[in-house]
């Protein structure tokens, strides 16, 4: 026969309530009575039946994450980050991919609204109003995005967009372009926003080409645009698309940096690959997905804090809606694929701009 809890607790000498503890709120459990009930839960075999523990106490211990392409190289990091810390706090993660359609965005939040305690809305693609709307159905932390009265976390690519604009024009350039990403992004908002600021402070000329699927195709496909747009440097909205349009300018008998400097946005692994290397702004997207777990369970009250939905629907006893935000902060990080200008010098490849990780607000 099974191990029941009520052997759990004969064995490591605690009540009943305090192994239910152990395994749904394990933070109220002193330490080491947690390890000796853990340890006798193991050895007895004994696993909790997670369905009967979530009609009793409303909460599923799962969560949705849902991305816009989980093809894309920025999103694995923050994924695996995420799952990890989700499982530290005993909760397990379903990851949903909406090859980026907002349509899709909005049937997963619904799909999934019964099925998890909240949802990590990850660089969505839907409008404030309509996020906003959902939020109401289940609980979101917004992540790569700011809505006015939900809780965010986001990484400071304006920073990092004004911190690639400055190093192209200290190299000497003053026609620049900028590849901007999908329509209805608010990081490509953020990033023209403060690339178009930096320009005019830098006394150099913005040409933005967009929108484009962030994707290195969508890269490759600008190249001939970049060439007659002649400008000198460019910065992309992500690394897909700079390692594309690298790939199109290539094709083109056009030097990197020689004729035209590039630099992308994120960091990927491919980015140290290429060849040349590129430079490109370092996105915290791990310390993202673990702030952004942490976030949802204190919204939903699984974790100290809040208190959230209990079985019978939404507690009243505490608005679950905040404007709570973390902001991670961006690293720019000077590699091979950006040179000096016509109106400047080379200047030492391979630096990396010191700036303090994380800034929580």
């Amino acid at each position: 026969m099974p191990a029941t809890i009520r052997d759990v607790a004969r064995a490591s000498g605690v009540h009943i309530s305090t192994v239910s503890r152990t395994f749904s709120a394990p933070h109220l459990v002193n330490p080491d009575t947690r390890s000796r009930v853990l340890a006798c839960a193991e050895s007895l075999g004994y696993r909790p039946n997670r369905a009967a523990r979530a009609l009793i106490t409303g909460r599923t211990h799962n969560m949705g994450l849902i991305v816009p392409d989980i093809s894309n190289p920025f999103f694995p990091l923050l994924i695996k980050a995420a799952e990890t810390q989700a499982r530290q706090r005993d909760y397990h993660i379903f990851v949903t991919d909406t090859n980026e359609d907002p349509a899709v965005e909005e049937e997963l939040v619904h799909a999934l609204a019964k099925q998890v305690d909240g949802i990590l809305l990850c660089s969505p693609r839907m409008s404030n109003s309509l996020i906003e709307q959902l939020s109401r159905e289940v609980p979101l932390v917004v992540v790569n995005r700011q809505v006015a009265g939900l809780p965010s976390v986001v990484m400071d690519v304006g920073q990092g967009a004004r911190l690639a604009i400055e190093h192209l024009v200290s190299l000497g350039h003053r026609d620049l372009a900028l590849l901007s990403g999908p329509r209805g992004s608010w990081t490509s908002r953020e990033i023209r926003r403060a690339a178009t600021a930096a320009a005019r402070t830098g006394g150099a000329e913005l040409t933005v080409l967009g929108p484009n699927p962030p994707t290195e195709r969508g890269g490759q496909a600008m190249a001939e645009q970049v060439r007659r747009a002649e400008v000198t440097a460019v910065l992309a909205y992500n690394d897909l698309m700079a390692i594309g349009l690298m790939e199109g300018l290539d094709s083109l008998g056009i030097a990197v940096p020689a004729e035209v400097s590039v630099v992308g946005i994120d960091d990927i692994t491919l980015s140290r690959l290429t060849r040349p290397k590129l430079t490109t702004v370092a996105n915290p997207t791990a310390a993202a997905g673990r702030a952004a777990v942490d976030m949802l369970l204190q919204q939903d009250g699984s974790w100290p804090g809040r208190v959230g939905r209990g079985a019978t629907g939404t507690v009243p006893v505490d608005d679950r809606r905040t404007t709570a935000q973390v902001t991670l902060q961006t690293q720019l990080v000077i590699r091979d694929s950006t040179g000096p200008g016509p109106h400047g010098t080379a200047s030492p490849g391979g630096a990396v701009a010191p700036f303090p990780e994380v800034v929580a607000s």
